[in-house]
């Protein structure tokens, strides 16, 4: 069942995401950090613009964007970052919580787990090779056969239970929404995606389920985000924390969808948790219930 949402211009991931220019060669692990970061930092910059209605800010930060190669150079780092020697595919992290559990249920490779993977860069990676899922693979700019041109938050709504999924990833795709409201719809619309749980399964299948990952920053260097209050908000959404893991750059979730609907989605603004000039800005808000 779609929840229903008060009536306002759509956010679209591509708000949030540069233009496209040509693909670039491959680049050095110290550009690669640089990279993201800038472009990050001029994400922030666009989305304040465009908040306050200032469209030469906004078409500056475009510009400046696309001087550094704008989207495919963004998802060239992206994908550099997923080499072995870069700290590899965050989905690897996924399958070794998942293997165990689908060994223990039964679950054979086969493809029958439907997995939708938001922010595609790569077919070869971890949970595709693995052989247990049948993937859907979107993103805003297609880097090649096998992953379909799309914005996950114009993705039609299912029709039927055979249109949603067990799984669906966000890795490292919340951060990169611009603005804080955006993310709590974006976090909403996993629901309208994912398959209803079943009280009768066996609870050691973490399905159906959300993989999340985002730079740790989001989560232990915020003014307006910590442990606490995500997993505060992803409750109210429904789902409980199965697995967590912290790096140094990265956390992984897996939240497993334990509620068919929510009783009632409460509001989450954004208030500060943690004061000092040393932190970020990263925030989710959530709006409540339409009356």
């Amino acid at each position: 069942m779609a929840f229903k949402r008060q009536n306002r211009t759509a956010k679209t991931l591509a708000r949030g995401r540069p233009p496209t220019l040509q693909k670039p060669k491959s680049i050095s692990r110290k550009a690669t950090r640089e990279l993201i970061n800038a472009i990050h930092q001029l994400e922030k910059t666009k989305a304040q613009a465009t908040s306050k209605g200032d469209k030469t800010a906004e078409a500056a930060a475009d510009a400046k964007i696309a001087s550094l190669g704008g989207i495919q150079k963004y998802q060239q780092a992206s994908l550099q970052g997923q080499r072995n020697d870069r700290g590899g595919d965050s989905s690897r992290i996924l399958m070794e919580w998942l293997r165990p559990n689908f060994t223990a249920s039964g679950l054979a490779a086969g493809g029958s787990v439907r997995m939708l993977e938001v922010g595609a860069l790569s077919t070869t990676n971890a949970c595709s090779k693995s052989g247990f899922f049948d993937m859907e693979r979107i993103d805003l700019n297609s880097q090649g056969d096998g992953i379909l041109q799309q914005d996950f938050m114009k993705r039609p709504l299912p029709t039927d239970d055979a249109q949603t999924f067990d799984i669906i990833s966000l890795s490292l795709v919340l951060n990169f929404v611009p603005e804080a409201l955006g993310r709590g719809d974006m976090l909403l619309r996993t629901l309208d995606f994912l398959k209803q749980p079943d009280a009768k399964e066996v609870q050691h299948v973490l399905l159906p389920s959300l993989f999340l990952v985002l730079p740790a920053p989001c989560v232990t260097n915020s003014r307006y985000m910590d442990e606490p209050l995500l997993e505060e908000i992803m409750n109210a959404l429904g789902y409980t924390k199965c697995k967590s893991k912290t790096t140094h750059k990265l956390v992984y979730y897996l939240w497993r969808r334990t509620l068919c609907t929510p009783k009632e989605i409460f509001a989450f603004k954004k208030a500060e948790l943690r004061s000092g000039p040393t932190r970020n800005n990263f925030s989710v808000v959530v709006r409540g219930p339409t009356k």
